[in-house]
């Protein structure tokens, strides 16, 4: 069994602990959240959904996930509904912008915090609509300009 306090591989204090797990749940209370069967569902309501496959997206950087609890989860605002709920397009630019830096849940948390490369919106709110906007405000959290 694993220790509770235990996150990628080090040791917090309980303190820190009980913040890691709101900060979780305020990720997840943020948007909605799929599990890849969930996503299939969407997609292919009608077919097999072999062609659906989030672990697959996810692996070629279309789109990324968090484990919670003992599943991995994928964000709705990736899934464009115009598309077939496959990744939106501009999500994988954003995570190319980021590479290996942030990992799931870091990008989960960049993706629901307001941002003033975007006038205060959070770019969850916005990457379906203007992904341009998003895509600049992640090259500059990338450069690391720090915004307020």
């Amino acid at each position: 069994m694993s220790d509770p306090h235990m996150v990628q591989g080090a040791r917090v204090r309980k303190s820190d602990a009980s913040m890691l797990r709101a900060a979780r749940r305020a990720v997840f209370e943020a948007s909605d959240w799929l599990t890849a069967e969930q996503v299939t569902r969407i997609a292919c309501p009608d077919a097999s959904g072999s062609s659906v496959r989030p672990d697959c997206w996810n692996a070629e950087g279309q789109i990324f996930s968090v484990r919670y609890g003992q599943q991995d989860y994928f964000p709705a605002y990736g899934l464009d509904s115009e598309r077939q709920f496959r990744p939106v397009a501009a999500l994988a630019d954003v995570l190319r912008v980021f590479d290996s830096t942030k990992d799931g849940w870091h990008l989960a948390y960049w993706f629901a915090s307001v941002n003033s490369y975007l006038g205060g919106k959070r770019p969850l709110d916005l990457l379906a609509t203007e992904p341009g906007r998003v895509i600049v405000a992640a090259q500059e959290e990338a450069r690391g300009v720090w915004h307020g």
